[in-house]
Parts: C-alpha cells; structure tokens; sequence
C-alpha cells in the first residue's frame, strides 16, 4: 500500500495518540487550572478502537507510534495499549510522552509489554520551581523514574523542557551538566503563543534561536534528523554523553519536513497541532471491516493539510487544548 503522503510530498511514517485528556499535574503552559472535563464529554478510545486505528496507519507505512495523553499513565489499562501498540504488524517503536508520576513503579513493565522509548517532562531541576511550574511536588519522584527507567533496559530517555524566561531559563548550564554524563536528549521546547495565554507568553516566551546561538557557542555540533524522528533540531557535543534537541516553530521551514499526525483521545484526526477542529474518525471504528473507509478517510483528509502553520499570523488553531490532543 502507498504510504501516507500530503499534497507537499511530506510522507509521515510517525503517529501521536493520545489515549486521554486527564492530567494529574497543572503545568502554567497547558493546564494552569488543572484538568477540567468538558460538558457532554465522549469516553475516550477503547482499546479495540486503539487497536483499528494503529492497524490503519500501520497499513499505511506508520512504523512510530507516541501515546500521549494528557497523562498517558492514568488509564488503567495502559499497560495493555502498549501491548497493542506494540504487537501491530508494521510498527517498531513505540513510545510515550509522560509527566514522570508513575515511571519509577512501572518502566519495567512498560519495557517489558513493548515500550521502545520515553519523553519525560522536566522543566526544572530546582524542585520549588519545578513545583511552581507544575503545581506539583514531585521533582524527587520524576528523577528517581527516569533512574529506573535506564534501569529497566531503555537504552536513552528523552526529556523535554520548556524554559520561561525569568522562572527557570537561568538553568540551562544546570541542564548541560546533568546530561554530560547521562544517555538522555533533553529537548527544549520553544513556548507557544496558545490565545488563551497571551500574556504568560509576553513575559515569558524565550527564542530558541537565541539557545541555538548559546549552543553553537559552546561547540555543540548540529545532527541529522532520522525519518521518524520529531521536529528538533538536534545537536551533540564531544564531551557529553546526552544530546540537546531544539523544538522552535517560530524557525524558519519548521513544517517542511512534518512528518506526524494526531488522534486525539476521542478519535479526532488532527493534521496540524495548530490547526483545524479535527476530522471525526470514531465512527470508523467500530468494527475491523471498516478498515478501508477509514485508510480512505484518512488519505482523503491528508489532501487538505496546509503547507505550514500560522503561529506567526497569530492563529494558534487547536493548541488552547492541547491537552486534549496530545500536544
């Protein structure tokens, strides 16, 4: 089968679902109120839908897939949707973006059930201000996961940061030094400028250019992005171990080699984070037999995805929700 490709030629072997919406922390850039259900809301995807949605891109070359969440961890049967996941004929990698709460007690039953690789949240190595950036104070639980997580046999562990100006962007050199002898790729991640939150990203937006600049600086040394790989820019350094990953969507060309769709946890495509209000694929899922409707649906929807955002245009599209579809 033709693999998924728009109307750019942008193929996209990469797929992030979300599995749920419910976080258990309160992060100032996403949830500053903490999760709050929405009126009238679906259940989230069964684990017979996950299984009809990740055969259908896996028929259309997906070999990656992310669960996200929200909190990923806080389903009850996530350790069956890896499984899932993982048994898909056609995917190889599987991974999750997760806030750390759970990862100390489960990364080895997670590697175990086909988990290939983590993203762990971490904005601060200083626990009051990781507290004050998470509303949670569980710095000393997160680090302790990601110890157990190498542990547990994942040969590296991604960990993904998001500096602020004035709260914990004095930390980099803090960051440098943690990974120089550690296997992880810490990735720092540019703010967003979401409309709802105007004014955090006024005071708080730090250019990831200006970081590349700091880097470069310090002799870090630019990378090849792999096929299946996300959007940083990455970059290694001689005298250290881990690796720095710059996610900045304010760069230049940053949609030009987007490789990634996203499902949210109620069964919405979405072809671009900030983009449009999704593309219903729920009923599709109801039975194996609709796996061409849906592959159908799929490709059909592709042909209208925009050659880039408009963040620059101040049209944040869906990231007012993130939460919900796995941002």
């Amino acid at each position: 089968m033709l693999p998924l490709e728009d109307g750019f030629s942008r193929r996209f072997y990469y797929l992030r679902l979300s599995v749920t919406d419910v976080c258990n922390f309160r992060c100032t850039y996403c949830l500053p109120d903490g999760y709050r259900p929405s009126d009238g809301r679906k259940s989230f995807l069964s684990l017979d839908e996950i299984r009809r949605i990740v055969s259908g891109f896996a028929a259309m070359g997906t070999r990656k897939v992310r669960l996200t969440g929200g909190e990923p961890s806080l389903r009850r049967d996530f350790t069956r949707i890896i499984e899932t996941v993982a048994n898909t004929p056609g995917i190889d990698k599987v991974a999750m973006t997760t806030n750390g709460y759970r990862l100390k007690e489960r990364a080895g039953e997670w590697r175990a059930a086909g988990l290939t690789a983590l993203n762990v949240s971490v904005d601060s190595l200083d626990p009051r201000q990781f507290h004050q950036i998470t509303g949670e104070n569980k710095l000393e639980e997160v680090m302790a996961g990601i110890e157990a997580a190498l542990e547990a046999g994942f040969p590296s562990v991604k960990v993904n940061a998001v500096l602020l100006r004035g709260l914990n962007d004095h930390q980099l050199d803090a960051f440098l030094a943690w990974i120089r002898d550690k296997p992880i790729d810490l990735r720092f991640i540019e703010l967003m400028q979401t409309g709802e939150m105007d004014s955090l990203f006024r005071d708080r937006h730090v250019s990831g250019e200006q970081i590349k600049a700091r880097l470069l600086a310090q002799g870090w040394l630019t990378q090849l992005r792999g096929v299946d790989d996300g959007p940083a820019q990455v970059f290694q350094h001689p005298a250290s171990r881990g690796r720095i990953g710059l996610i900045m969507p304010y760069s230049k060309d940053f949609c030009a080699g987007c490789n990634r769709l996203r499902v949210s946890s109620v069964g919405k495509l979405h072809l671009c984070l900030f983009g449009e209000q999704g593309v219903a694929l729920r009923d599709l899922l109801a039975g194996d037999e609709q796996q061409d409707a849906l592959i159908e649906r799929i490709r059909t929807a592709l042909l209208g995805k925009a050659a880039t955002h408009h963040l620059h245009e101040g049209n944040a599209g869906m990231t007012p929700h993130l939460a919900s579809i796995g941002g």
